[in-house]
Order: C-alpha cells, then structure tokens, then sequence
C-alpha cells in the first residue's frame, strides 16, 4: 500500500511539474495584450504594431496593444499585475516607471523590482527640445536669452514624474530659468498644445514633432542624443550647446506579470527580439528614431538598475515629489 501511495504521489509531481512545459509548449494559443502607459497613437504604438505583425506571422496568434494613459504608468501596472501570470498579458514600462517613479513616489502599488518579470528591452531614443515657430529662437542660446525676458515660459511633458518633465527641470536648474512644466497624458496631447501654442515648448520623441517642423509650425533646437540625428542632421546637441547634462536616453521594455513560467518568458523573448531585429522592422524604426534594444532578461534587469542610479540622483537635485 505504502508502495502504491508512494508511486502516486511521485506521478502526480511528474505531472505538476509538467504543466508549466506543456503550458510553455502550446504558448500562446490565443492573442496576447501588451498595456501601453500611453494614449492610442503615441509613436510606441506603431512600434508595437509592427512588432505585433511579426509576431503573428510566426505564432499565429494576434498582439494587441491596449492603451491605458495616466498616473505616470502606474494605471497600466496595475492592470498587469492583477493579470493571470500566464503570458498573455504584458506590460511595456518606460524609464519613468522602473527608473524614475520609485524615486519620486513615497509608495508605490507596485515594486518595480518584484511585481514583473524582465522579458525584453523593446525601443530606446533621444528626445528633441521643441518650440511653437512664435518663438523667436532657432538655437538654444537664443531661447534662453529670450525667455529670460519673459514673465512667463511653460513647457509641456508627456507625463509628469518622467523624462520628459525632469529636462525642463534640469534645464531651468543648468541655465537659471523658471519655465513651468505642463504635464499632459500622453505624447499625442503634448504636441497638441505645443501646435496649438498652449505651450511655449516641449520635450518630447522627435518622431512626433518632426511632421509640424516640415510644416512649419514647430521649431526643434535641440536633441537630446550624445550625436545629432541623421533625421534632423541641422539641429545641435544639448552638449554642443553647452548643456551635456541634458544627455538623455529614454527606452521602453517588455514585462510580464510576477510568478510567469520561465519557459514562457524565454518564449516571449525569442519571439520579440527575432521580430526587432528583421532588417525590415530596423529600418522602419530608424525612420522613426528608434533604436532596437534586444536584449536578455537579465541585461535588461543590470541596463534598467544602471539607469535607475542615474535618474535617482536626477530626481534628489531637482527635490521633485509626486503627489500621490
């Protein structure tokens, strides 16, 4: 009898600790959501689209994208975290909230260490510092000179507590400004009220003002790139104009829910970064300034730990403190 209960319990293991395989095995068989912090069209999302495409071509199964802008990501954290731990629901966070918000929060619902598992680095870019063509400056120099005249100079963010808000802050610390920030939900909105001079200027992808600088609506002065960009080869770095403080690499990942099977993760991985990486999506992205981060859980865990040190000293000069 002993025997017999002994040699059931020791199948039923085999079978449990089959499961996760199996699971691994059949992933996915049905489509999988990836929550953006941001509004629908921001320019992460026809990333993500492309991404998506590929993605289906090889599993057979759709990529969603749902939009879920706010709360400086921590809307679309949460939602991932109450998500099954299964795959099929990821989370593509930002700088802001891996980096940045543990710094600029007391508390946060979510740790960003523990609440996600790393799956992939998903696209890294540079930032461009833009003006409505009001704004008689074409360079940085000239801006300073101008909005030191000014009684009052905004700039808008693609959320407060990010990238984005903290180079206004740090420019007004570097040059002696006091322009005030205008946060907004989303890309799509900031460049809104910068068209529509809302806002005297804004930090913000250059993929998203490039079609208003051709148009003449908007003037770019300066990127935030260690080079200039081959997009806008006219316009100087922050460094070269004087700020290298203002050096700025903002990137975006792919998450998966805590406790998701390593098999699963490894999937998601594969799949990912061999759609990143066709020389037709590469080429797309460096249209739109984008650089693919491909990289290993555990390299996107050291190059997320390494950014976090920089923006929490970023965060502590600038004495910002979300409200909660």
């Amino acid at each position: 009898m002993k025997k017999r209960q002994f040699l059931a319990a020791m199948g039923a293991v085999a079978t449990t600790m089959a499961l996760p395989a199996a699971h691994a095995q059949a992933f996915p068989d049905r489509p999988v959501r990836v929550v953006v912090p941001f509004a629908a069209g921001n320019t992460l999302d026809a990333a993500l689209r492309q991404v998506a495409e590929e993605f289906k071509k090889s599993t057979g199964q759709p990529m969603l994208v749902d939009n879920k802008p706010g709360g400086s990501g921590i809307i679309a954290a949460q939602t991932v975290m109450q998500a099954a731990p299964d795959g099929y629901t990821l989370l593509m966070p930002n700088t802001s909230m891996l980096a940045i918000n543990p710094y600029t929060f007391s508390k946060l619902p979510y740790d960003p260490e523990k609440s996600f598992r790393h799956v992939t680095g998903f696209v890294g870019a540079s930032m461009v510092m833009a003006v409505h063509s009001s704004v008689p400056a074409n360079n940085l120099k000239e801006f300073i000179a101008w909005a030191k005249t000014q009684p009052s100079v905004s700039y808008a963010s693609f959320t407060a507590g990010n990238s984005s808000h903290f180079s206004g802050v740090i420019l007004n610390q570097r040059t002696g400004l006091n322009m005030i920030h205008v946060p907004f939900n989303g890309t799509p909105p900031a460049v809104q009220n910068l068209v529509g001079a809302q806002v005297h200027a804004a930090f913000l992808p250059l993929l998203a003002v490039k079609p208003h600088v051709e148009s003449g609506k908007v003037k770019v002065l300066a990127v935030t790139s260690p080079q200039r960009s081959p997009l806008m080869p006219q316009v100087a770095t922050f460094r070269e104009q004087g700020v290298p403080d203002l050096e700025i690499y903002i990137w975006s990942s792919i998450a998966a829910p805590a406790g998701t099977p390593d098999a699963v993760v490894q999937k998601l991985n594969a799949e990912i970064n061999k759609a990143m990486l066709l020389p037709e999506v590469r080429e797309k992205w460096r249209s739109m300034d984008f650089e693919a981060l491909a990289m290993t859980p555990d390299e996107l865990q050291r190059f997320v730990t390494a950014d976090a040190r920089r923006w929490a000293e970023a965060v502590k000069i600038s004495g910002f403190k979300a409200s909660e």
